[in-house]
């Protein structure tokens, strides 16, 4: 038996949920989710639970069932309470800012980039931090894997995008020969 997949979804107060065939609805404060799941998975709500089972122990309706039940938990967290990443710009010089739904970087390049921000997304921004907010875990990981991309930070000075909590590992760099 999937451990994650076992596991009911608790749903808390202020959030609904509709399911309707395969397509669940999930509505909260923060906004609305969407999605369609496997129609072999079935999911039930009973007293305020969301409970994913499995039809048999196949190989990929057991890899269906833990996906499934965190898929639905990330919604429900979604619409609650929201997901957030934060991105630290580290560099002379390297900053981020945003203005009409645009985040500018300067980050070592002869020229700008302009990144345009994804409808339902949240970017905050003051210099030298980035934050992203969202209700869709996926798509807030997604934009701070992409803004990230434009300059990883490299091991020898520790300059460009990292994740707020990220370490990276300094290289000595090289030295002088007799």
């Amino acid at each position: 038996m999937s451990r994650i997949g076992k596991n009911p979804v608790l749903i808390p107060e202020g959030v609904k949920i509709k399911i309707t065939g395969n397509n669940i609805n999930v509505e909260g404060p923060k906004g609305v989710q969407e999605w369609d799941s496997h129609p072999e998975i079935d999911i039930s709500e009973v007293d305020g639970e969301l409970h994913v089972e499995r039809p048999s122990d196949s190989i990929s309706h057991k890899s269906l069932h833990g996906t499934t039940r965190q898929i639905i938990n990330n919604m429900v967290l979604g619409v609650s309470d929201g997901f957030v990443k934060e991105l630290e710009v580290i560099g002379i010089g390297y900053q981020a800012l945003v203005k009409d739904n645009r985040l500018k970087l300067q980050v070592g390049y002869s020229h700008d980039i302009y990144f345009d921000v994804p409808e339902g997304i949240i970017i905050k921004s003051d210099r030298s931090s980035i934050r992203i907010e969202g209700i869709d875990k996926q798509l807030v990981g997604a934009v701070a894997a992409k803004i990230r991309s434009f300059r990883k930070p490299e091991p020898y000075k520790g300059k460009g995008i990292r994740y707020k909590d990220e370490y990276v590992r300094s290289k000595q760099g090289k030295t002088v020969g007799e």
